[in-house]
């Protein structure tokens, strides 16, 4: 079963998580912003998930997750949640 790790900043507004983005293109640092700007409780750890298994998380988190470029920020990706902005850190 493959298993990934990662982390994200989740904001309510898209807009708003363009412009995290920009910062974060820009070299901000994505646990800072995570923990100032993030509504999930992982931002209290940088935005942290640590590791899940494929299918614990929303299809289109999973998508971004087990499909794109590890340790590239990707999004933002609209969920039921809101808006992510997701940076996998290693995946099996």
């Amino acid at each position: 079963m493959a298993t990934a790790c990662a982390r994200h900043i989740l904001v309510k507004q898209k807009d708003f998580a363009e412009k995290l983005k920009q910062q974060l293109d820009k070299g901000a640092d994505f646990g800072k912003l995570a923990k100032k700007h993030s509504t999930c409780p992982s931002g209290k750890k940088g935005g942290d998930l640590g590791e899940f298994r494929r299918g614990q998380m929303v299809k289109a988190f999973d998508d971004v997750v087990f499909k794109k470029e590890v340790l590239k920020v990707h999004g933002p990706v609209k969920t039921k949640f809101g808006f992510h902005l997701i940076q996998t850190i290693y995946r099996t």
